[in-house]
């Protein structure tokens, strides 16, 4: 029996608006889901955020209020800011809005315009929000917790301010010091060991503390201001942590560095469902290997890093709210590997029920070869880390520059 003869009856085509609502439908049924994860192989290939564009204009009509992407949470307020009416240069908010250079992918442009468009003249509760829930780091260096430290300072009244908060500025130096592009790859020229960075980790614990035992009257007085207040005080303590990773010079050194970059991406991801939760559902975007329920693994030298995903994490909180949907795509999937199973199966564009598509397949089936930089195509054990998979036969095999 051929490959798309196994798969038969498996797939819901998702070509066009309608197949895809029904298919989302069928996803959604019997479960109250907070999270909508849509994953894909890689960056840079203009299918994914395609679907993930055409997704979301399902979902709003299904009670999604937010979307959040994997870029950095600061960057993304300017983004937020220009969907919900702020006047501003379309090329300024993409370049600047968008970290890793992703403001310079297709799909991109068409969703922040369709937010822009779909939010004007509608009431707060109505627009749809715009989130990045990365660290806030580049792949190369991460930046000064200054503005975050000084952020969640100038929040508490002066009378709230923790007497470690006294010496902020010399701790902190010149910003150069920290993203020194060095320091990813040397961790002697990090600064994540010097005394003065020990010192910031107590004041930024200081600060979050003094944040919480003040949230009954803070919160209530200045709700955006003090949730504001939250997200910088979050960042400052992740930030910190990951400057002293940078500073350690045993194995795991990247592993660890990889892992507290998840634990920012769950924190943030988590936040945000609970700011949105009165409002909708959020969609979240990003590459598989960060929304799977499961672990990351990646090789370098003669090391392996493993460590619990993104949204491993946020399903460990949120249970059933929780849902992964992966994607994976190619021209033409080789035969006998799950890639070719798919794509005989598939009509452009198909959603496989994850559970199903196991257990038609041999358990032992083999994975085809990546496609483009960075693709990391789909495991038959991935599928245990999923509700469903999307397919993409019309990818183009071509992927844009964006770095």
């Amino acid at each position: 029996m051929s490959a798309g003869g196994v798969l038969d009856g498996i797939g819901r085509g998702v070509a066009d608006g309608e197949g895809l609502g029904r298919a989302l439908d069928e996803v959604l049924a019997n479960r109250a889901t907070r999270v909508l994860a849509l994953g894909e192989p890689t960056h840079g290939v203009t299918a994914f955020p395609l679907l993930r564009n055409d997704m979301l204009e399902q979902l709003v009509e299904r009670g999604f209020r937010s979307v959040a992407l994997e870029i950095d949470l600061f960057a993304a307020e300017s983004v937020d800011d220009y969907v919900r009416g702020t006047a501003a240069d379309l090329d300024e908010v993409l370049e600047n809005g968008f970290s890793h250079g992703f403001g310079r992918i297709p799909g991109n442009r068409e969703l922040v315009e369709w937010l822009k468009e779909y939010n004007m003249d509608r009431s707060e509760q109505e627009r749809i929000r715009f989130h990045g829930f990365d660290a806030p780091t580049e792949t190369g260096t991460a930046p000064s917790p200054r503005r975050a430290l000084r952020t969640v300072r100038d929040f508490l009244p002066a009378g709230l301010r923790p007497e470690s908060t006294a010496e902020l500025a010399g701790l902190l130096g010149a910003d150069e010091e920290w993203s020194n592009p060095a320091a990813m790859y040397d961790p002697g020229a990090s600064i994540g060991n010097s005394a003065r960075v020990r010192a910031l980790r107590i004041v930024a614990d200081d600060l979050a503390s003094a944040l919480r035992r003040a949230a009954p009257e803070l919160s209530s007085a200045d709700p955006a201001g003090f949730a504001r207040a939250e997200t910088n005080a979050r960042a400052a303590k992740g930030l910190l942590r990951y400057h002293a990773a940078m500073a350690r010079t045993a194995p795991d050194r990247v592993g660890m560095l990889m892992s507290l970059r998840t634990e920012m991406m769950a924190d943030n991801l988590l936040a945000i469902a609970a700011e949105e939760q009165h409002r909708g559902s959020t969609l979240v975007f990003a590459h598989n290997a960060h929304l799977q329920r499961g672990q990351s693994t990646l090789s370098f030298g003669e090391h392996e890093a493993t460590w619990a995903s993104a949204g491993s994490l946020v399903a460990l909180s949120l249970g059933d709210g929780y849902l992964f949907v992966a994607t994976d795509g190619s021209p033409s999937g080789a035969a006998g590997t799950l890639q070719g199973a798919m794509a005989s199966a598939t009509d452009r564009r198909t959603l496989f029920p994850a559970a199903e598509l196991r257990s038609a397949l041999p358990a032992d089936i083999a994975t085809d070869e990546p496609v483009v930089r960075g693709h990391i195509p789909l495991k038959a054990s991935d599928l245990d880390a999923a509700d469903a998979v999307v397919f993409i036969t019309d990818t183009d095999g071509k992927q844009h520059q964006y770095w």
